[in-house]
């Protein structure tokens, strides 16, 4: 599986270097403030990797809200299990 894994990782990076070599050509980014001039694959790559954070995050985000959810239904099952102990050990009484 390991042997697996290295060769997909360097089948990965030769399709990086190839792809970095074919997009080399300098392209100018526009920011409000100024401008800055990089190879179109470096351009690229940083708009995948901001793309990448920014799932990353909302992901995070969204997992805590799950987690949070789950610790209040789980606090909610034990009292609720609690109550039917208690309620279970009130001895019945008929009125006959």
């Amino acid at each position: 599986m390991r042997v697996i894994t290295f060769l997909l990782l360097v089948l990965i990076v030769i399709l990086g270097i190839s792809f970095a070599v074919l997009n080399a050509e300098p392209v100018t980014i526009n920011y409000y403030i100024g401008q800055h001039k990089m190879p179109l694959s470096m351009a690229l790559v940083l708009v995948f990797a901001l793309g990448v954070v920014l799932g990353l995050l909302v992901g995070l985000s969204l997992y805590v809200k799950v987690k949070c959810k789950q610790r209040c239904l789980k606090k909610r099952l034990e009292h609720a299990e609690q109550e039917i102990t208690n309620l279970r050990a009130i001895p019945i009484k008929d009125n006959h």
